[in-house]
């Protein structure tokens, strides 16, 4: 079986489950790349700043660039991947079937239309009901929607909240399968003792100190300003705030923690890079994601592989899989200050060795949600076909 596979753009979440399908020899596969070859070193929107990220993202299988005509390309809105000649570039590889990631982007959205009828559709996306329109809108998007999936025959569905939405849009049971959101567990769950000692060292944390880490993106979807306030009120003697990241909220939120009595507990750094990451989930105690939206939050997956309690909003679509309240960590309703303070006041209190036990719960659990595990169940329906 000859797969292709169209996605915008090399992303660190995806190109390793390329790389094992290919190895692995169960299918055939070629990616597209529809944002063209400036999606490398791109500007990123949210981190407000050019990535250029510190691992390997296309070695190890076989790709395409696809020419993008768009005026302001990029994946942040839908006109920004056009590819005119796109099916032409795919049919040369004489694909059995396809596989696209994300129907919200001119060209994907025409491959789909494309492509029914003739070679078997699969379709993966992470977009969940959480965050749904009201009114008219809700109603159009409905209608619009049923269209789009009208148009798939098969969907990898990531958890539980993505699933529900899969449902809702018209899919039947039959064409869903489980392929679960994945980071690279062992990237993550090496030992790192010495640098984690070394960034609390240079943060001038004392042993029992509790570092609570916020990581990602400062943006208003992300709302790290509600865990900054969550903190302050909190006032207590043990906890520190680690924040790390770049985005347009950055100054607002340096200035809220300058202006504060806990002002020495409050600590800021730059975005850090893919093979930084570990050392910084490794020398907190807690992760918190406060998003007011966020499909999935594969934050909380990378937390989790190295082994640390984590809390997150009821907006943030992985919670429901892998947040287990009382046992790895808790979810608060979003947006709620006083719910966020309650939470976080509650795991602060139960100490180091009770959220250290919380994260040993955290890496058991999330052993099955592996790039190996993805790539198995997209073999177990493409290869068959």
């Amino acid at each position: 079986m000859r797969l292709a596979i169209i996605t915008t753009h090399p992303i660190q979440y995806y190109a390793p489950v390329f790389k094992l399908l290919h190895e692995r020899k169960q299918v055939e596969i070629k990616v597209f790349y529809s944002w063209g070859e400036k999606a490398i070193n791109k500007f990123d929107h949210g981190f407000n700043k050019t990535i250029n990220w510190d691992i390997e993202i296309l070695d190890g299988y076989p790709f395409e660039w696809l020419k993008n005509t768009s005026n302001d390309p990029g994946s942040h809105h839908f006109n920004g991947i056009i590819n005119p000649r796109a099916t032409g570039q795919i049919n040369k590889w004489k694909p059995d079937a396809i596989l696209v990631y994300g129907w919200a982007y001119h060209s994907h959205l025409k491959a789909l239309r494309y492509y029914k009828n003739k070679i078997p559709v699969y379709f993966r996306g992470d977009s969940t009901l959480l965050d749904e329109p009201k009114g008219i809108k809700k109603f159009l998007k409905y209608i619009f929607l049923r269209w789009v999936y009208k148009h798939v025959d098969y969907a990898f569905y990531v958890g539980q909240n993505n699933k529900t939405y899969f449902r809702k849009y018209g899919l039947k049971e039959s064409q869903l399968i489980f392929a679960p959101h994945a980071i690279d567990n062992l990237r993550f769950n090496a030992d790192l003792t010495l640098e984690a000692a070394e960034l609390r060292s240079s943060l001038k944390l004392k042993q029992n100190d509790i570092l609570i880490l916020f990581a990602g993106k400062f943006e208003p979807v992300k709302n790290v300003a509600l865990l900054l306030s969550a903190f302050i009120d909190l006032n207590s003697p043990d906890a520190h705030l680690l924040l790390v990241g770049n985005g347009i909220n950055e100054q607002a939120l340096k200035t809220q923690a300058n202006e504060c009595s806990v002002a020495d507990k409050i600590h800021f750094l730059d975005f850090k890079n893919q093979t930084y990451m570990p050392v910084l989930y490794q020398a907190s105690d807690l992760f918190c994601l406060p998003s007011v939206s966020e499909t999935w939050g594969l934050s909380v997956n990378e937390a989790m592989a190295c082994g640390r309690a984590v809390l997150a909003s009821d907006k943030v679509g992985a919670a429901v899989d892998l947040i287990k309240p009382g046992f790895n960590g808790a979810i608060f309703k979003s947006g709620s200050l006083t719910d966020l303070v309650f939470n976080l006041s509650k795991l602060i209190a139960a100490g180091k060795k009770e959220l250290n036990g919380m994260g040993v719960y955290s890496k058991e659990l999330i052993k099955d949600w592996s790039f190996e595990n993805q790539a198995i169940a997209i073999e177990s329906v493409i290869k068959y076909e």
